[in-house]
């Protein structure tokens, strides 16, 4: 998609941002994303681009950004990094992010528009998105987190709807190299039992990604208040869940069609566990005997 192509609808929903029945400003599409933090003109510049055109600012590159605010391409990378984050694409990530957050997900499949090789287009896409999640994650704060998991007196991974598949396979293998991890993707009163049991030693994983779900939120937050260690992985570096988090690993999760990718929340996960792993290797490998030693006993598989 190239918003270039579409000045005139990129300003029309501008307009409409401003004056929208419910009241909401250009700037609300943002939230916390951006910070109240002192700025050149330059970087002013930039951020004005940002919270007047939200379209714009989600699927253009840096070029036209840069263009419209009229700096260089430079001044964009030094704006993007002076609010917090690495560079462009992982502030674009992000402003991607809550902008699918607040259109209809009728209009994320407009958006996304019509695609003539579909199975070509979301390995493409994904390709894409592990790219730009293995730029948005330094070494240290995926060693932090592992080091986390590997010390866990327990770990609930929680992840509901689409976002449960990377949850399932997190306490699946994980639970198979011997660690006291559970999954939890139920919500409602299941949720508030699982985490009403945590504390000091004891890790929460949250994966959501897209819309962020407030028993999800909440949960979060509680169990952190309570001693537990929370970790989270997410679309969004900002935010509740980002507050929440002891740990913080953010993935690239928009999709080709009208439901988001989790693709990269899964290599993330992989990752996670091959450092669980090597954190405790012995345990890990005396206990994927066992296990295969039950497949054997209970004949579960055809070979």
């Amino acid at each position: 998609m190239n918003p270039s192509a579409f000045p005139e609808q990129a300003s029309e929903q501008s307009v409409e941002l401003d004056t929208n029945a419910s009241g909401i400003s250009s700037h609300a599409w943002l939230g916390d994303a951006l910070p109240d933090v002192p700025l050149t003109k330059a970087q002013s510049r930039v951020v004005e681009v940002i919270r007047r055109n939200p379209q714009l600012s989600s699927y253009a590159d840096i070029a036209e950004i840069a263009q419209r605010a009229d700096v260089n391409n430079s001044s964009v990378v030094r704006t993007a990094q002076h609010l917090g984050y690495r560079g462009w694409p992982d502030l674009q990530r992000e402003l991607r992010s809550r902008y699918l957050v607040m259109i209809s997900t009728e209009d994320t499949l407009t958006e996304h528009g019509e695609t003539r090789s579909p199975l070509y287009e979301a390995i493409n896409h994904d390709i894409e998105n592990l790219r730009l999640t293995l730029d948005s994650n330094n070494p240290e704060e995926a060693e932090a987190a592992i080091a986390a998991l590997a010390a866990a007196k327990s770990i609930t991974v929680v992840g509901i709807g689409s976002f449960a598949g990377p949850a399932s396979v997190m306490a699946h293998l994980g639970s198979t190299m011997g660690y006291p991890i559970s999954l939890e993707s139920r919500a409602g009163p299941h949720l508030a039992s699982s985490t009403n049991s945590l504390g000091p030693g004891d890790v929460l994983v949250v994966i959501n990604m897209w819309r962020s779900v407030k028993q999800i939120i909440i949960a979060a937050e509680a169990a952190k208040q309570a001693g537990a260690t929370v970790v989270a992985i997410s679309d969004l570096r900002r935010g509740r869940l980002a507050t929440a988090a002891d740990h913080l690993l953010v993935v690239a999760s928009e999709g080709i069609s009208f439901f988001q990718s989790v693709t990269a929340a899964n290599s993330l996960v992989y990752g996670l566990l091959a450092g669980m792993e090597a954190a405790h290797p012995d345990r890990s490998r005396a206990t994927i005997r066992r296990t295969q030693q039950l497949w054997k006993d209970l004949d579960i598989y055809l070979d």
